[in-house]
């Protein structure tokens, strides 16, 4: 069962391009990070003040069956909106990675646990190497597990 109530598109137009792309086609569509051809999925949070369902493109990192989110935000000096929600409510998380969502929770990596996921984030998208150095905040990794 896949998070309920109203959803709050993004107010940036290529997010909420691709999350519609995505999902009208089953991941057909949208399903890469613009011209990269990265592969992405979409992650569903419930908002942590307003309540609302907010959707966001993240870059694929799987391992078996788990899966990385990397809170980079292209290495700004602040963690995105979507970091917050998580630490809010770790369970009110769904995933899409093709054509069907999946009820997933989350926790923080951190130590050697962080380590090996953001080798496998940097492999899967090496420009996550360059945002760790573009900003003075450690990039937060969470690693989502399907419920």
């Amino acid at each position: 069962m896949t998070l309920e109530g109203e959803y709050e598109p993004s107010p940036s137009s290529w997010v909420r391009d691709q999350v519609e792309a995505y999902e009208s086609s089953g991941g057909q569509k949208g399903n890469t990070l613009l011209d990269t051809g990265r592969p992405v999925i979409i992650v569903t949070t419930r908002g942590n003040k307003s309540g609302k369902l907010r959707k966001t493109p993240l870059m694929r990192v799987e391992h078996n069956g788990e899966y990385a989110l990397v809170a980079s935000m292209g290495g700004a000096p602040t963690h995105p909106v979507w970091y917050y929600n998580l630490v809010a409510d770790p369970e009110a998380v769904t995933i899409q990675d093709g054509p069907e969502p999946f009820d997933a929770r989350v926790r923080e990596a951190t130590g050697e646990e962080r380590d090996e996921w953001w080798e496998r984030a940097v492999a899967a998208y090496p420009s996550y190497a360059d945002y760790q150095r573009a900003t003075e905040r450690q990039i937060p990794v969470f690693i989502a597990t399907r419920r």
